[in-house]
């Protein structure tokens, strides 16, 4: 779109988006019940969040490999991928198999609470009541209380309403902010409830993924295993997409991956923009249908003379 001298542009973004979410930390005993992980997710209203804080500008991310080819598909698993995760059928959750993973959604206010309820029976099945007021496991007397550790006070206003939310499932959470030196002393020795992750993919993946979620990485001090993965199921496929021999056997590994990794319910989704949004004076050419594998709109254009001609002095510096 044109502005005078001006152009605007919204661009899909079409290449992988990295995983950004709340890593809820497997090494605290609360979190090693994947109901209980399930309903930390239900308790989160994304879709407040973007209409009050974000203006409506975020899609929520589903995958851990968003927006791209080795995202899982929005089907069951088939051909090879089928293959692949029957290898380690006895060792990832049943659903993987019949449903497919979708993040809770809440449109309305009647959403958020029917979500809190299924939030509330998850806590019960998985050995939690309300007791005086704060969720207790019944067999252990442990009280449910979690702490975000936060680096940015930019995301205080994200956390403080998801904290009411978690409250009224009798969870009490609270804050803590720390400088940039103790978060990463807090990150490197896996001191935390829960922390704010971004897991970066390229469309190659390759050993990096044992970084991420491999049992060796789990007690490997400043490794990437943010989350406390020690799973000999998604151990084993890691090493179906490292040891992959063609693209079409990565796409299926990765795929099978992808969708254990969702059903294992071991973050709390976040989001992304699919878009990206640029202002420019309008002196540059860009091809009509951009490569493939173009790393974004914005790599890919040229000084345009003409349209330099026609720009007031100034833009022509």
């Amino acid at each position: 779109m044109r502005d005078g001298f001006i152009r605007r542009q919204e661009v899909a973004i079409k290449r992988t988006q990295p995983m950004q979410c709340f890593v809820l930390n497997l090494r605290r005993a609360q979190f090693q019940d994947r109901r209980v992980r399930q309903a930390f997710n239900l308790a989160f209203d994304f879709e407040w969040a973007n209409k009050n804080l974000f203006y409506g500008q975020y899609s929520r991310v589903g995958s851990y490999f968003q927006n791209g080819a080795l995202a899982a598909p929005q089907d069951l698993p088939q051909g090879r991928e089928l293959e692949i995760l029957n290898e380690v059928k006895d060792g990832v959750p049943p659903e993987v198999f019949t449903k497919v993973h979708k993040n809770p959604v809440n449109n309305t206010p009647d959403d958020i609470r029917n979500n809190l309820r299924k939030a509330a029976q998850l806590l019960k099945d998985a050995g939690w009541e309300v007791k005086n007021g704060i969720l207790t496991n019944t067999k252990t007397g442990q009280q449910m209380r979690v702490e975000f550790l936060l680096v940015s006070p930019l995301f205080e206003r994200i956390v403080q309403p998801y904290l009411q939310n978690l409250a009224r499932l009798g969870i009490k959470g609270s804050i803590r902010m720390v400088d940039s030196a103790q978060y990463t002393r807090r990150l490197n020795g896996f001191d935390y409830d829960i922390v704010v992750g971004t897991f970066a993919q390229s469309d190659s993946p390759g050993n990096e993924q044992r970084d991420f979620w491999g049992s060796d990485a789990a007690g490997r001090e400043g490794s990437m295993n943010l989350i406390g993965i020690k799973d000999p199921a998604i151990d084993k496929l890691i090493d179906h997409v490292i040891f992959t021999k063609d693209r079409s056997d990565l796409v299926a590994a990765t795929h099978a991956l992808d969708r254990v990794l969702q059903w294992n319910e071991l973050v709390v989704p976040q989001w992304y923009s699919p878009n990206v949004r640029i202002a420019y004076w309008d002196r540059y050419g860009q091809p009509k249908v951009l490569p493939g594998l173009t790393p974004g709109f914005m790599q890919v254009w040229w000084f345009d003379q003409k349209l330099a001609d026609k720009l007031p002095g100034p833009s022509k510096l």
